[in-house]
């Protein structure tokens, strides 16, 4: 039987369809699905498009094309099309990020047209808490308050341009990423040690959904490193977020970030996926 396959954009009748497959793995899938929840199909509304891989007509893959492009549960044949399409439309994002074969094979397809890229992360282990923190939390670790937003965000700062390699405040003075930290506080989940007005520890829960919650921005002031407040503070966290946010944690680190990787696993993390990072 001859099978038939295409990519459009989704819009709000596809919503039922969309959320049953990204509720097939609501971890790895966490990121998408807390937009979709927040934000619907709508691209003016999103601020992105969602691109389905229609097979007979049914949806059997999905691509977020934002910031990111994030392909999900696309097999050869779907990632083959979102490529066509993505090259088609050209480069409007700053990383494609998503399951370690999908990734891989867009960017062999994109890779001669739209690089090259800036780094690429080829395996970046994602990991979720599975039990109980083995770490006592840290009890000074706590939600930022608004008044506290110009303490936190050079923290934040220092962090993103450690991490990605750029500083996220560039072109704009500031602005739009001030105002996705402030949210973040507004919203309850930016977590920090503040002493004397530095920031030790911290870190915010950023993509939500009723299954899971993805931590990300885990800093200690480089000064501090080496005492034993990454873990701490990671288990105050968790805490926090098992509790009050969503029933499952999960992040993600880079394969070459040793510490990191021990921090989480001291804490009770366990990898259970990787993905792969295209940075432009």
């Amino acid at each position: 039987m001859l099978r038939t396959s295409a990519v459009r954009v989704l819009d709000g009748r596809d919503l039922g369809a969309v959320h049953a497959l990204l509720d097939r793995d609501p971890v790895g899938n966490v990121f998408v699905s807390s937009r979709l929840r927040a934000a619907g199909l709508d691209p003016g509304r999103l601020g992105a498009e969602v691109w389905g891989h229609i097979t007979d007509g049914e949806i059997t893959a999905l691509c977020y094309s934002g910031a990111n492009l994030v392909p999900v549960d696309a097999g050869p044949e779907a990632v083959r099309r979102f490529a066509e399409h993505a090259r088609w439309r050209g480069r409007r994002c700053s990383s494609i990020v998503g399951p370690v074969p999908a990734v891989r094979g867009m960017w062999e397809r994109l890779g001669p047209v739209w690089g090259p890229a800036r780094a690429i992360r080829a395996r970046q282990p994602v990991m979720e808490l599975l039990a109980e923190s083995r770490a006592d939390p840290d009890p000074l670790v706590r939600r930022v308050r608004l008044d506290e937003l110009d303490v936190l965000l050079p923290a934040c700062i220092a962090m993103f341009t450690e991490e990605v390699g750029v500083a996220p405040d560039a072109g704009d003075g500031g602005a739009l990423y001030r105002a996705r930290v402030e949210e973040l506080v507004r919203s309850g989940r930016a977590f920090a040690r503040i002493e004397d007005g530095r920031v030790v520890f911290k870190a915010e829960v950023g993509a939500v959904t009723p299954h899971a919650c993805q931590v990300q921005g885990v800093w200690v002031h480089p000064e501090l490193r080496g005492r034993g407040h990454a873990a701490a503070g990671m288990a105050a966290v968790a805490r926090f977020a098992r509790t009050g946010i969503a029933p499952r944690v999960t992040l993600y680190v880079n394969d070459y970030n040793a510490p990191a990787r021990a921090v989480y696993h001291r804490v009770g993390f366990r990898e259970v996926g990787e993905v792969m990072s295209v940075l432009f």
